[in-house]
């Protein structure tokens, strides 16, 4: 077993236009200088739904990125999310979120309540962008920098604990066998 966590970090909008590339971007970039961590992105304006199921298989971890569209999550999103079932679980997922005032935060609540049901393990750290369209500079840089990339550290760490206990569990014992009574 390698102990290079795989991440997928999930972009959440398909919109012409939208803002996460940038704020996807920023993680990505955030995530690839980590030795211990190797991301791949799932970007569903880029490829069908369908053609994700070895990529998200194989992650040992997920990193979302929504917006958040009428106080909830984007549609595509949820489509995403719901294409799939057994690729989800016992495995972590963490969020990176954006909008106007509440930066998100109210989609991500919501999608802690369907991880939970696809028996995912949603991490309590997460990095949100407030008025979102404030905080990047024409290069795609956040303009509060150190502000975002220490609150991303933390959630890398805590992703990362919950990415190798997690994957230490499943080898241990395949997660459908847990419902299994002796």
């Amino acid at each position: 077993m390698s102990n290079t966590i795989k991440v997928a970090v999930i972009y959440g909008s398909v919109r012409e236009g939208r803002l996460c590339d940038t704020v996807g971007q920023w993680v990505v970039d955030q995530i690839r200088p980590r030795e211990s961590f190797s991301p791949m992105v799932i970007d569903p304006a880029a490829e069908s739904v369908s053609s994700f199921a070895g990529r998200l298989d194989e992650a040992d971890a997920f990193v979302v990125v929504t917006p958040e569209y009428n106080h909830s999550y984007p549609a595509a999103l949820k489509e995403l999310i719901d294409g799939y079932t057994s690729e989800w679980q016992a495995k972590p997922v963490a969020f990176v979120s954006y909008g106007g005032a509440s930066g998100g935060l109210r989609a991500v609540e919501h999608l802690r309540h369907v991880f939970a049901e696809l028996h995912a393990v949603a991490i309590r750290d997460g990095v949100m962008f407030p008025n979102v369209w404030e905080q990047f500079d024409e290069h795609g840089r956040p303009l509060q920098a150190p502000r975002f990339e220490r609150g991303m550290q933390t959630l890398l760490a805590r992703l990362a604990w919950w990415a190798e206990t997690l994957r230490h569990g499943r080898a241990a014992r395949d997660y459908t066998q847990a419902v299994m009574l002796d």
